[in-house]
């Protein structure tokens, strides 16, 4: 029998993806995409393509409508920031995308495509927000359309707080003064590509819940951890340098890698006479002052306790805005796989500390923390973070358990020093550097204690993956970078640890390693 060499035309590939079989449709679309499009970028086939999936709209049902309408989405998106060809040849049929939408019912996998694709075109802005109106979008979804369908204004920029929505963004005078603030201080080509890489997001955002949308059906809302009412207003009582002092034999000055003296007043390295301030039950290894001038002390603490007043309450926004979104995006948790519940689960059933103190690594605004304390006890518990913000919130939270500014690159502490090492939702904040924080655990850690950790590996779908490297955070302005499993556990197998436990679904990787 004699097999056809002939490549597949686009009409093919649409006629295949037609009548591909509920469980052929995923591997039928991603031919026809990787035809037209790969990781954000046009084939040659892109231009002549599109008008055949504009006219197919007509030709399929609303599930396969979604598919279509998020590949001329991501067509459209290859493009940006300047418009060609193929974005003119997507806006051809927009027609027909605002027809669907005023006929389209709130919530459903179709209506969340026709919001991703129509969200590119600002210049049809007023006739995109006019059939969307009787959709009566939740905040969330009318935000994100609003903001999409804008054009940026050089004289009067808004910038950042776009992510996950605009809407959420519940912001106090002094933020907004504080946002125009750091905006006046950019120049234009500065604020452009803020505002291109805030859309990037955006899209991201709602191009990935598109996306899973069409393929699993509507997405769940899962809750964060609520906030407690006035719980940022100021941070816990004192700590002082008696209670960090326990720790004196474990504890190293960050210059120097000196011992550290501590007095009644002060925390001092005597080795290269660094001083560093406490305030609140924080150690601030992060702000060391040089003893060359006179009452040091007092203006290191002074100057701490002005940081400390003058933080936000990001802490406590972060657990209950912020990170359900970022577990949609990088866990691809749509479909509420993971809960609140089951992280605290898995912390609490896995680590096993053998003698000595427990450090929480990049603990945050402590919502690890408390369940670490809850399960090896406050007494033996030391918090890490290089973030004010959420320090500030985490005393208040465990006024029993004292915190160390100090960065998760080069943990200040001497080797085999703690029993356990937590590590929760934190490894993907510094995704260049993560080899480098692993290896500082297994340096840390005491042979036969545990590291547990949570982070995120890319997923496997190349269309998801690209909506997830579409983030664009202040902390990784290039775009969100996530691991491999491979990776993972070559970086533990380098720190000295073995892998007791690799689980997590979605793209959520839990980690349970073992110092060797």
């Amino acid at each position: 029998m004699s097999v056809s060499t002939t490549p597949l035309t686009v009409a093919d590939l649409l006629t295949d993806f037609d009548g591909a079989a509920p469980d052929e449709l995923d591997a039928e679309y991603q031919r026809l995409v990787g035809a037209l499009w790969n990781d954000g970028e046009l084939t040659d086939e892109a231009l002549a393509a599109t008008p055949l999936l504009v006219a197919h709209l007509d030709q399929v049902d609303d599930g396969r409508k979604g598919y279509l309408l998020v590949l001329l989405g991501l067509l459209a998106e290859a493009e940006y920031p300047v418009a060609g060809e193929v974005v003119a040849a997507v806006r051809q049929g927009m027609d027909r995308y605002l027809e669907l939408l005023g006929a389209a019912v709130n919530g459903t996998p179709l209506t969340l495509a026709l919001l991703y694709l129509v969200s590119h075109f600002p210049a049809d802005r007023e006739r995109v927000l006019a059939a969307a109106e009787h959709l009566e979008l939740e905040p969330g979804d009318q935000t994100r359309l609003e903001r999409g369908v804008r054009e940026l204004d050089p004289a009067d920029p808004d910038l950042g707080r776009v992510w996950p929505s605009p809407s959420v963004w519940k912001l106090t005078d002094a933020e907004r003064e504080f946002d125009k603030e750091w905006i006046r201080g950019l120049t234009p080509a500065q604020i452009a590509k803020n505002w291109e890489n805030d859309t990037r997001t955006m899209l991201g955002y709602s191009g990935a819940m598109a996306y899973w949308a069409v393929r699993y059906g509507v997405p769940v809302e899962i809750p964060g951890v609520a906030a407690a009412a006035g719980a940022a207003a100021a941070p816990a009582a004192e700590l002082g340098a008696d209670t960090f002092g326990q720790y004196d034999d474990a504890l190293r000055c960050p210059a120097c890698k000196g011992s550290l003296e501590f007095g009644d007043d002060k925390v001092r390295c005597a080795s290269c006479s660094v001083t560093y301030p406490i305030a609140r039950g924080i150690l601030d290894l992060a702000e060391g002052v040089s003893e060359d001038v006179s009452d040091v002390t007092h203006e290191a603490t002074s100057d701490l306790l002005q940081k400390l007043a003058e933080m936000p309450s990001m802490g406590l926004y972060y657990e209950s805005v912020l990170r359900p979104a970022y577990l949609r995006i990088a866990g691809a948790n749509w479909g509420g796989a993971v809960t609140p519940g089951d992280e605290d689960d898995y912390v609490a059933e896995h680590i096993a500390p053998v003698d000595g103190p427990v450090l929480d690594l990049a603990a945050g605004a402590g919502r690890w923390t408390a369940i670490v304390a809850r399960t090896v006890g406050a007494d033996r518990l030391i918090a890490l973070d290089m973030g004010l913000p959420m320090l500030t919130v985490l005393r208040e939270k465990l006024p029993a358990v004292p915190a160390v500014r100090a960065s998760a690159l080069d943990i200040p502490f001497e080797d085999a020093s703690f029993g356990a090492v937590n590590c929760w939702n934190a490894l993907h904040a510094f995704p260049d550097d993560a080899a480098t924080a692993i290896s500082e655990v297994g340096r840390v850690l005491r042979p036969g204690g545990t590291f547990t950790m949570m982070t995120f590996v890319f997923d496997s779908d190349p269309i998801a993956r690209y909506f997830q490297e579409s983030h664009f955070f202040p902390s990784r302005p290039e775009g969100m970078l996530l691991f491999t499993e491979v990776e993972l556990r070559r970086w533990l197998a380098d720190a000295g640890m073995s892998v007791r436990d690799y689980s997590g679904p979605g793209c959520f990787a839990y980690v349970t390693a073992v110092r060797d």
